[in-house]
């Protein structure tokens, strides 16, 4: 039996989740320095205003140290205008009304988006087009495309084929030549441990990769996640593969509309079929045994790990880290009666764990500026979507992202996992009479700040 594991020197790790190599040691993260998101006088003449609603639009972003004539990589100066005008500026785009918490000032990622997830409206933004390598965040994009394809039950029984090309220091689950798994089982290798095997293994019962990068790249024109190219299904560093903190947010909202999808991203931890062994004692000597090892979600806000807690209210979605992205989040989370998504792109600080810290403080301004800031944009619905939102190209802006028919139906004709019940609470995206919307249905791990395990 043989397992695809290959390896790169320190630093030059790709494919990973969260910055680590996952077929050997934790592989440092160092990101370059980037932008900061609001300068101090901007936050000052915000706390000053008294009854006008100040927007922020910084045409020229200042590096995240505040020093002039660095060598880092700017934004375009003009950018996608999908979802609203402002969203293709430069810098930090916020509305912010008199006593609405100023936005975080230790934010330092290239790009970020906060949404309301229910509304679809964009409450803020930071570079929300700038379009930059997605790493693993690219597997939500694979998972909306082709997890309806496949139930759960079916089976593969691996060949070496079926895994080639997969990048060296990719993050792996640890599938086996020659063993079967369910589909289940590879979604479980996908969403948990970001598996790049898991990934190809899928794309070659899809017809290989070359035909599911095109499906991918056909559901994100679909979906009007036009900052998004396709060239590897795993979102490993490929040349010309890029989407945008705004295209990210766009896929999640598409792929929880689907239950498999939703549970999958919400479970902490499970079990995953191991190597076929012969018994080498006892009475059943000579006959084989499988066992089965434990895998856990790389997404920190959900697990928790030294140095950060599980974010009270989160629901998945999906985090990712290579040497030419750093790392990438989008995540969704649920807090009195408000469901935000947040997408965060390569923050620079060098804090531990930098993409969930900023993750969680965009998320608690969120939570606090919600229904009291006037949107800078929308994130739109799919193209031919009755309503597709004033952002979207055609659209007549009357319904907004909130209403629109969609292509795909909510759960992909699977049964769910059956495990709702394990998560204790929250709010969930789904379809309802072909409309797209957002409704509390399912619950999402919300108090416990864990979702489930799955057996």
């Amino acid at each position: 039996m043989r397992s695809v594991s290959r390896g790169l020197p320190a630093g030059r790790r790709r494919g990973g989740a969260d910055g680590t190599r996952r077929t050997s040691a934790a592989a440092a993260t160092a990101p370059p320095c980037t932008f900061s998101s609001v300068c101090a006088t901007r936050r000052a003449a915000v706390l000053l205003a008294s009854a006008t609603v100040l927007t922020l639009s910084a045409t020229a972003p200042a590096l995240a140290d505040g020093k002039p004539g660095d060598d880092q990589p700017k934004p375009p100066a003009s950018m996608s205008t999908v979802g609203g005008a402002l969203l293709g500026k430069p810098g930090t785009q916020a509305k912010l009304k008199p006593g609405v918490p100023v936005l975080p000032k230790d934010l330092t990622a290239r790009s970020w988006i906060v949404s309301d997830a229910e509304t679809g409206e964009v409450l803020a933004a930071h570079n929300a087009h700038w379009r930059l390598p997605p790493a693993s965040t690219l597997k939500m994009l694979f998972a909306d495309t082709v997890l309806p394809k496949f139930p759960k039950t079916q089976k593969r029984t691996v060949k070496l084929s079926d895994m080639e090309g997969i990048g060296a220091g990719s993050s792996m689950v640890g599938i086996k030549e020659n063993e079967t798994y369910t589909v289940h089982d590879l979604w479980l290798g996908v969403f948990l441990k970001s598996g790049n095997d898991a990934v190809r293994v899928l794309s070659a019962m899809n017809d290989g990769v070359e035909n599911t990068v095109k499906d991918m790249q056909k559901h994100a024109e679909d979906l009007q996640a036009l900052d998004t190219h396709v060239v590897s299904p795993d979102g490993y560093d490929a040349k010309g593969q890029v989407s945008s903190a705004y295209d990210l947010t766009l896929i999640a909202r598409s792929g929880l509309q689907k239950k498999d999808f939703r549970e999958y991203c919400a479970t902490a931890v499970a079990q995953f079929p191991g190597e076929t062994k012969k018994i080498k004692k006892g009475k059943d000597k000579g006959k084989t045994k499988r066992g089965t090892f434990e895998i856990q979600n790389t997404n920190k806000l959900l697990t928790g790990a030294p140095g950060i807690s599980p974010y009270k209210g989160i629901a998945g979605v999906k985090n990712g880290y290579t040497s030419n992205a750093g790392n990438t989040f989008t995540g969704v989370a649920e807090r009195d009666g408000k469901v935000l998504l947040v997408t965060v792109m390569n923050p620079s600080s060098g804090e531990t764990h930098a993409v969930y810290k900023e993750t969680e403080r965009l998320f608690d301004w969120g939570f606090k500026a919600a229904g009291k800031v006037d949107p800078v944009g929308e994130l739109v619905a799919p193209k031919g979507a009755t309503g597709a939102g004033k952002g979207a190209p055609g659209g007549d802006g009357k319904n907004g992202a909130a209403a629109a028919n969609m292509s795909h139906s909510s759960d992909g004709g699977s049964g769910g996992m059956g495990t709702a019940l394990a998560i204790t609470g929250g709010v969930v995206v789904v379809l309802a009479a072909g409309v797209f919307l957002v409704r509390r249905r399912l619950p999402l791990p919300g108090q416990s700040g864990r979702g489930p395990r799955q057996g």
